[in-house]
């Protein structure tokens, strides 16, 4: 029985790494995609052999979760199960909103509001919670966006980026400093994935305390989040590349030159960081360097209250979700299909707001069409194709949009642009 659960739990843990891959694909690559730096195909498959290659090279970031956040003798594999529950459902609800939250807390808060349900307050190790989660999630999107808008200021100051040869030079380095960002994303994330299983390992007696992932686990965990960055997560990306600034070749090179720098270094140190908030940070900060860039804080406040929600709201779930597991294998079952409905539920939406490589350069909001489909539309001219966001959606009806006062999602007002034939 303790076999099987293991294997159990191992399986879960994959599909998170497979959904961390695809839900933070757009760390690397968002500004290269937007920037035309690399094609959206091309961007994805370059990140996805990046991050298997980055998870092989470092195991520090695994022992820090396997060995350093919670009391791996009160843990069992039930209670991992329950804590992946609650970051795989968290992945699943942000990607579908297009919302670049953390991947990392959403597997630190499910592990955390598990182990409480198991084990109380002593199951947590909360001074490395507070050192190597807290703390670094506050403090590196600082760092990396001081450093991104100061080296796009200086960029602006030494050369003119906007001239077709410097674009053209700073695009090619996108190349460099993406691929770069990737193979840093596999040196932190891709780690987070073996720290799990080594943990499942260690509950279930089949590995030591303290000791560093199998060779298995390695190559079983690199493959699943090389997998999952090659799918896309294209809602992400587009909020990333379209949705903060109008992101430019110079402003693309620096955030990512940032973002590698601040990723490498917390994955040497052993920090648990999100490198979906050192990403923003820096392309934030290249909006900030940017004279006249447009950076959208209201996007950014969306963000900052998912971020602020991860840790909470992956807890709750993994709480639940470890209250039902200890009852048994019926609990068991149970979390399982409640992942299987989640996962069923969230891609039914998605069908209907997709968000896929031929379009994920266009406005940052998903969009539902309730016009025909484009192939039907060529044929049988309609008016002006009514559009509402996913957020629009789950507002009440009196807030829908419809009003004379809606806007469009790149900011511009209909009233203004209906003023010729499409009144």
């Amino acid at each position: 029985m303790t076999l099987t659960l293991v294997i159990i739990v191992v399986v879960v843990a994959l599909v998170f790494d497979f959904t961390n891959g695809f839900h933070d694909s757009a760390n690397a690559m968002a500004t290269s995609v937007a920037t035309g730096a690399f094609g959206a195909r091309q961007a994805v498959a370059v990140a996805a052999v990046l991050n298997v290659v980055g998870a092989c090279l470092s195991t520090e970031v695994a022992k820090t979760i396997s060995s350093g956040i919670v009391d791996n003798s009160l843990v069992n594999p039930q209670t991992v199960l329950a804590g992946l529950a609650g970051a795989i459902v968290w992945n699943l609800v942000t990607w579908l909103v297009g919302l670049p939250s953390s991947s990392s807390h959403a597997m630190f808060g499910g592990l955390i509001g598990a182990v409480l349900v198991t084990a109380g307050m002593a199951g947590v190790h909360w001074g490395v919670v507070v050192s190597k989660i807290i703390l670094p999630a506050l403090v590196a999107p600082v760092v990396a966006g001081i450093a991104a808008a100061l080296s796009t200021w200086i960029s602006y100051k030494i050369t003119s980026p906007t001239a077709h040869h410097a674009s053209r030079i700073f695009r090619h380095g996108q190349r460099l400093s993406a691929s770069m960002v990737a193979l840093a994303h596999g040196t932190s994330d891709g780690q987070k994935t073996m720290g799990i299983i080594t943990l499942v390992l260690i509950g279930a007696g089949y590995q030591q305390s303290g000791t560093h992932p199998h060779w298995w686990v390695i190559a079983l965990a690199g493959c699943a989040i090389g997998l999952g960055t090659y799918s896309g997560g294209w809602r992400i990306m587009r909020t990333l590349g379209k949705g903060l600034v109008e992101i430019k070749p110079a402003q693309g090179f620096c955030s990512e030159t940032a973002s590698t720098v601040a990723i490498l270094a917390s994955s040497h140190l052993g920090f648990g960081l999100s490198t979906t908030h050192v990403c923003s940070g820096a392309i934030l900060g290249s909006g900030i360097g940017r004279r006249g860039a447009e950076v959208h804080w209201g996007v950014a406040g969306r963000m900052g209250i998912a971020w602020l929600l991860t840790l909470p709201a992956a807890g709750v779930v993994g709480a639940v979700a470890s209250f039902a597991a200890s009852k048994g294998a019926v609990g068991l079952v149970g979390v399982l299909v409640m992942l299987i409905g989640a996962a069923i539920v969230v891609l039914a939406v998605a069908r209907h707001t997709k968000v896929d490589h031929t379009n994920v350069n266009d406005s940052h909001e998903v969009t539902v069409r309730l016009s025909p489909e484009p192939e039907v539309a060529a044929a049988t001219p309609a008016p002006v194709p009514v559009q509402a966001t996913v957020a629009d959606l789950l507002k009440p009806a009196a807030e829908k949009p419809g009003g004379h006062h809606r806007e469009g999602t790149d900011g511009s007002n209909p009233r203004m642009a209906g003023s010729g034939a499409g009144r």
